[in-house]
Parts: C-alpha cells; structure tokens; sequence
C-alpha cells in the first residue's frame, strides 16, 4: 500500500445550494456566503512508518461518510442553576464528530481516505476542513452548505468527572440532498470498504449502504448516534454492524451486562439479518460474533494508565475497517484495531510496545505502536492529555 503521492490533490470544496433537501429540513433562502479555502497543500503525514505494508501497491479507499463536529469544551466548577452565569476554567473549540474521527484515524495509518459529509460556511468549517487535512484525508466529497451551520457540541466538563453535552445536528442533519451527488455515489463503488454512522440522516446512510452493496463493497455501521432504533432497510445492507455494549442492549431491548447477556443480543442482530457483529466492551476489549461460526474474542491490552476514552470507539472501527480492506484475518484486525483504541501516555506507549513484541511475536511492532497514532490522531489538538510525542514517533 502506498501513500497518498498517486492520488489526486483535494479539489475545491464543492457549495450545496438550492439543492432538493431531504423531506422536512428547514432550507433558507439567499445565505451569504463565507468562503474560504482549505490548505493549499498536503501536510506531510507523521505516521507513515505505520502502514500495515507500504509496498503493496495502491489499495482501494476507507470511504467514511458521516458526522463532523465543532467540539466547543468549557471546564466548570459545577452546572450553572436556573437563572445563574457561571465563569469556566478554560475553554477551547477542537474538531470531532463519529465520522471525521474515523476518517483522520484512517489517514493517521497512511491509508488513502476519502470523507464524505457535510459542514456549514463558517468557522467552525474550516476548523474541521483543516483537522481533516491535517490528518491525511482526502476532502474532494467534503462539501459546504448554505443553509446550516456546521454540526457543533457544547462539553460542559465538570471537575468532578461528570460532564453533560448538547448537540446541535447543523449540517451533519440538515441540507443533504434528497438523491446523493453521482461523483459522491462513485467514489463509495470504487471503495474497498465504507463506514457509516448514526450521526446524519438514516436515509443518506441507506442510499450508500445499498450503493456499496450493488457494488460488493462491505459496509460497517457505527451504532452509536441518534437513539433510536435502526431502519430494517438499512440493516439489510450491513455486513458488520459495530455497537458498545450501551447500544447493543438499546438496539434489542436486552440486558447486555455479562459475555452470556451480550451473546443473547447478538443473537437478535442476526435475527435482524446482520450476519456480523462487532462489539466494543471498553476496558474488557472487543468481540467480533459471525452467525453459524465461534465468538473471536480479543482481550484489551492493559494500560497503565487510561487518560481518556473520548473517540476511543471511533478509532477502533476506523483501525478494524483499515486492516479488513487489507485482507487481515478477522483475529488480525482485532489485535491490530484493539491497542490502537487505548488512549495511554505517549512514555507507557513506548514502553509497551517493545515489551509486547519481545513477549508475543504475534503481535507485529506497528499493533502496539499504534498506540501512539490515537495520542496524535489530533482531530482533538491541545487536549491536555495529548502530549507531544514527537520524539517517541522519530525513535520508532
């Protein structure tokens, strides 16, 4: 596999406007328009030492089509009561979203990625229009509307852990259009796999799923996003669908506290019509169920320290899908998605990995480093947990 050198340069950001909206999404007439161009050139990327195999010629594209985010994160004391205005600690705004944390996980691993979604013409826009690039993603179906603001989250952190969201869908909901673009339907055929999530419309999801299908490219779907139950139209057209144990007991309507309670709930996933079922169990690792075959489960690789989860279930899907395309075995892809989903401190990174491979050769060098590619896969830059490791990447 190479890197992105044989792959055209990004084209110009590409406007939506008076298109044929979904049913029921509001549309606003004569928006003035806020250009901006995105950078003019592609930042070398940092983790290409961890391809999985760079010599393999050009291998088909991660094609993530799905939610992009401004993540505006303010630290308090404590919630503000009715009423009340309450000073914060700090505060920063950092790129994110399902979709956009699965595409830059993509490219972090020096896999071509392209990403298909949707931002509004304004700040926040262009923040996500440079986080991506930064990361090595491909942009030529990233397009721009109108007629919404960029999809955004306000993270209220409290200092005693709890933390409390507000979402504002924007244009990860709102603008698309009712049949997708030809060029953006295209690139999903020529995909060697697609990611979905439950971050914009179900109907968008269903119209890729069932391109892709008609294509034999295999789909996952990220489960997490809108609570609600999943279309059976869009199941029809899954062949791996990839919940948390929160979201496979909300898609069944059963408890999944226990390996024998989870097995149960896959087992209405298949009912369902989906043959595969991936699901993440955090700090009890992963397990990948296939109808009429065993579990495969995979063990998490204890951290000493875990810093933070955020995104941590993105990466893991991105990092499954990217090993899949490169025709690992299914056991491969968990221990390959599986370190890469732990977030540790960049020293404990380093000392692991080269623990790990003097202890199990089974697992190649780049599993464990790949620790370090989820520290900097920098869709959330300046977090200040993420420190710089820039070192430890040279010394590998």
């Amino acid at each position: 596999m190479g890197g992105f050198s044989t792959l055209s340069a990004p084209k110009p950001w590409r406007h939506h406007h008076n298109l044929s909206t979904i049913p029921n999404q509001p549309t606003t007439k004569n928006v003035p328009s806020l250009r901006f161009n995105p950078p003019p050139s592609r930042k070398p990327k940092p983790f290409s030492c961890f391809a999985l195999d760079s010599s393999k010629p050009e291998a088909p594209p991660l094609v993530v089509v799905g939610s992009a985010n401004a993540d505006i994160y303010v630290e308090i004391e404590r919630l503000p009561k009715e009423g009340e205005t309450v000073s914060a600690k700090t505060g920063q705004t950092l790129a994110g979203g399902k979709g956009a944390n699965q595409a830059v996980c993509g490219g972090k691993l020096d896999y071509p990625t392209y990403f298909v979604g949707q931002v509004g013409e304004d700040a926040h826009g262009k923040l996500i229009n440079e986080a991506l690039e930064g990361g090595g993603v491909l942009l030529d179906h990233l397009s721009i509307v109108g007629d919404a603001p960029t999809g955004h989250a306000v993270v209220m952190l409290q200092t005693d852990g709890q933390n409390s969201i507000i979402i504002v869908g924007g244009a990860n909901m709102a603008s698309w259009p009712e049949t997708l673009q030809p060029e953006d339907l295209e690139v999903v055929k020529n995909a060697g796999i697609v990611l979905l999530q439950r971050e914009i419309p179900d109907s968008v999801n269903i119209q890729v799923a069932k391109t892709a299908r008609s294509a034999g490219v295999p789909v996952i779907l990220d489960a997490g996003g809108v609570d609600a139950p999943i279309p059976p139209e869009l199941l029809k057209f899954i062949d791996i669908l990839s919940p948390n144990e929160t979201e496979l007991a909300r898609l069944t309507n059963m408890p999944t506290e226990s390996f024998e309670q989870i097995s149960e709930a896959v087992g209405q996933c298949h009912k369902m019509g989906v043959k595969q079922v991936l699901v993440k169990l955090g700090a009890k690792g992963s397990v990948l169920f296939t109808e009429g075959e065993e579990p495969i489960r995979q063990p998490i690789i204890s951290a000493p320290k875990v810093i933070d989860t955020t995104g941590a279930g993105d990466t893991f899907t991105a990092a499954f899908a990217v090993a899949l395309v490169e025709g690992k075995s299914k056991k491969e892809c968990l221990k390959f998605a599986d370190p890469l989903s732990m977030p540790i401190s960049p020293s404990d990174v380093y000392k692991r990995s080269r623990d790990e491979v003097a202890a199990n050769g089974c697992i190649r060098r780049e599993f464990l480093t790949a620790y370090v590619v989820y520290l900097q896969t920098n869709i959330l830059p300046g977090k200040r947990h993420l420190a710089d490791s820039s070192q430890l990447v040279q010394s590998c």
